[in-house]
């Protein structure tokens, strides 16, 4: 599937790198747009996120009717838009690119009529509701990642980066100490996701994956990963450009 909402730091695209999920459960414990489960849909997905916002837009697609979405206004302005909270801000994530919370308005960007597409309109307006029937056995909880059951799973850990990148997220308050002890007593397949610089895990390269900022979308970020299974599996990743 395609992104459902475009999210600061999201792993969709470079998702087909991440090593691929060995249980019948995928556990994001900071969902944002949940690249990594929308490239495996068919799975047990459970999703986690103390946003509001991010668990509020993923309660709305879990639970709507691909009508309901098709059904929405194509607005450039939220306060023209007529529906729910929720359908608002799914919305607001797409009239802008990469960014950490609902716009208010379109970008420039988003006014520029050579990238329309990837803004909100029909073309994405009926993407969306074309893939909702993939992810109604989806589960979403507003809660923090400290709340989630350990479990036999596939654990997607993507939380904010414990950089200055980090600070655009709303919720980017972490213990990365008591994080890092966390991630490493999951049950099951365990990968952990950083920029390149974080020393809170005994990272490694990765990959340099494009981001989504400014209309030349040129910008890159050096991502770095930690993998439970090098002790048996032992693997390193080497930057691909």
């Amino acid at each position: 599937m395609r992104p459902f909402f475009n999210y600061y730091g999201g792993k969709w695209r470079l998702a087909p790198r991440y090593p691929k999920p060995i249980h019948d459960t995928i556990i994001e414990p900071f969902a944002g747009s949940a690249g990594y489960s929308t490239r495996h849909p068919q799975k047990k997905v459970i999703l986690y996120d103390l946003n509001p916002k991010i668990f509020g837009v993923w309660d709305y697609l879990i639970k709507a009717s691909p009508v309901d979405v098709l059904r929405l206004p194509l607005v450039e302005r939220i306060e023209d838009a007529n529906v729910c909270q929720e359908a608002q801000w799914l919305i607001g994530f797409w009239l802008g690119r990469g960014s950490s919370s609902p716009r208010k308005s379109i970008s420039a960007w988003g006014r520029d009529g050579k990238w329309t597409h990837l803004f909100w309109g029909k073309e994405i307006r009926q993407r969306i509701a074309n893939q909702m029937n993939n992810i109604r056995h989806w589960q979403v909880h507003n809660k923090s990642y400290a709340d989630c059951p350990n479990q036999e799973a596939t654990w997607f850990i993507d939380p904010p980066y414990n950089s200055k990148a980090g600070d655009a997220y709303p919720n980017r308050d972490v213990d990365y100490p008591h994080l890092s002890e966390w991630s490493m007593q999951r049950e099951g397949q365990s990968m952990v996701c950083e920029m390149w610089g974080a020393d809170w895990m005994p990272f490694k390269s990765f990959a340099i994956g494009k981001s989504t900022s400014g209309t030349s979308r040129s910008s890159h970020c050096h991502e770095v990963i930690w993998i439970n299974s090098w002790s048996t599996n032992p693997h390193t990743h080497q930057p691909t450009p």
